[in-house]
């Protein structure tokens, strides 16, 4: 039994004491990247750091109304699939989840769990596309956000990520999976933030921005250069701008085939920030549209089309219950690709979106489960799901993109 003054306030008793160490049979990954087991009972308690068909030993840090949580202790039987990890922190560190399974059993994972989420939220068995590799599976990474505390007695202790399943923070030297060029930066960037330490009066986050131009950005307001299929994007290092360069190119044009294949001449880039589907896209449309509620990202999506002479495109600014007000061709002629925050989108964005009517809309999302959800609200609306095609931006990690055909089934259209 541990040392009652050791267990956390508020823990739950049952079923598992605290720091209990059980036996378990890991039976399948979560779409959060842990191990799933069931005790005899049914009982289920989920594993970080372990793989299906394990068998291991599990310490128990808290316990739910219907599950509990426990940390790995060690692997007892291996899975075929376990391999060695990159980053001599993983296990520690929270960032990564998968850097045990080798990466062609990752992106198998990554799709039967979309599959089985698909089934559970939207009530449908839907097939679902192999998921498209990242061709970097390690030092991809354009951006990486570490941390530090408030310093005591003058001095700053850990510098880097939160600890797998707590609040804590883990000092993270260099980090397998961001741009080796950010590694080379981070190191010395420690060095004088820990030299400094009297300085800071409380904790910071830290920003590393990698370019195409082989530039580290530290500063939000320093400009950032990356390319896609020979389109220059110019952006803050601090804003919003995918971090896997190497897998856009075949993102992008997956998304620009999907708005043209239906016959559309118009497309609406929704939540467009600096411009990168609408301008991938553009050469496909008589017109193409981006609208976005910043007037930051607006600026740069501007100039983003200035610089590389794409003419065809205008962006403005909008209000989301506004966004459709200054479309001026007809829904039935337009794609209208939309990529929201992990939210999803908000109910006055989509209603505007049904009574625009659009021919074609491509759903791009970091987040399945809030895309499952609006899902659900498309069909009510008349569009049927035509294709789901996930694309891995993050190796090692429990994250997934994932790009949605929807077709409006309202009207009746001609390809043309």
């Amino acid at each position: 039994m541990p040392d009652p003054k050791l267990i956390p306030k508020g823990f739950r008793p049952v079923p598992f004491d605290y720091h209990e160490e059980i036996e378990l049979e890991i039976d399948t990954l979560t779409n959060m990247g842990k191990g799933l087991a069931r005790t005899q009972g049914g009982w289920v308690v989920f594993v970080p750091f372990c793989l299906p068909g394990e068998r291991v030993l599990a310490r128990i840090y808290r316990n739910d109304k219907n599950f509990s949580e426990a940390d790995l202790v060690k692997v007892i039987t291996q899975s075929p699939e376990r391999i060695n990890p990159h980053c001599e922190l993983f296990g520690q560190c929270g960032g990564c989840q998968y850097q045990n399974l080798n990466y062609s059993s990752q992106l198998a994972w990554k799709r039967r769990q979309l599959k089985e989420l698909i089934q559970h939220m939207a009530g449908v068995s839907f097939p679902v596309a192999p998921v498209i590799p990242s061709p970097l599976e390690y030092g991809y990474r354009s951006k990486i956000t570490p941390h530090f505390d408030k310093p005591r007695n003058n001095n700053i202790n850990a510098i880097g990520f939160q600890q797998a399943g707590r609040r804590k923070l883990i000092d993270v030297p260099q980090c397998a999976i961001a741009h080796p060029a950010i590694n080379l930066k981070l190191t010395g960037a420690r060095d004088s933030i820990r030299k400094a330490s009297r300085e800071y009066k409380k904790g910071a986050t830290l920003l590393f921005r990698a370019d195409d131009n082989g530039n580290v950005h530290t500063k939000s307001a320093d400009i950032a250069v990356d390319r896609v299929d020979g389109i220059e994007f110019q952006y803050l290092a601090g804003s919003f701008f995918q971090n896997n360069p190497s897998i856009l190119p075949e993102f992008t044009s997956h998304v620009k085939k999907q708005a043209s294949s239906a016959g559309a001449t118009h497309m609406v880039d929704a939540y467009c920030g600096a411009g990168l589907f609408a301008l991938t896209a553009a050469s496909q449309f008589k017109e193409t549209v981006g609208i976005e509620v910043s007037e930051e990202s607006v600026l740069w999506a501007k100039k983003n089309a200035e610089i590389n002479f794409i003419k065809n495109v205008r962006f403005i600014t909008g209000k989301v219950e506004e966004f459709f007000n200054e479309i001026s061709f007809p829904g039935e002629e337009t794609a209208v690709v939309i990529d929201p925050p992990r939210k999803g989108c908000s109910n006055d964005f989509l209603s505007q979106l049904f009574k625009f009517s659009a021919r074609t809309v491509i759903y791009v999302s970091c987040n399945p489960a809030t895309q499952l959800r609006d899902l659900l609200l498309f069909q009510k609306a008349g569009y049927a799901l035509e294709e789901v095609q996930p694309f891995d931006l993050f190796p090692q990690t429990k994250h997934l993109e994932c790009v949605m055909t929807l077709n409006n089934q309202t009207t009746t259209h001609h390809v043309t």
